[in-house]
């Protein structure tokens, strides 16, 4: 089976996580510190996007919609 993550895209996850030990990780929009995990993980994975490594699409979330009757 063919890999999903590319080597380009494991080392910016691994330099993201490195950023948020240290305390110089940086969330997009508002500047905060960041803390979780999670998030540095989707932030490195960002990075590796915009740089042009494989990395598979985001997943979009559906709303699901109710309607009045």
């Amino acid at each position: 089976m063919a890999r999903k993550y590319s080597k380009k895209s494991q080392s910016s996850v691994r330099g993201a996580m490195k950023k948020r030990k240290k305390g110089t990780l940086k969330s997009g929009r508002s500047g905060k510190k960041v803390k979780s995990r999670k998030q540095a993980i989707a932030i490195g994975l960002s990075e590796a996007r915009k740089k042009g490594a494989k990395v598979p699409k985001k997943k979009k979330s559906s709303k699901k919609r109710k309607s009045k009757r």
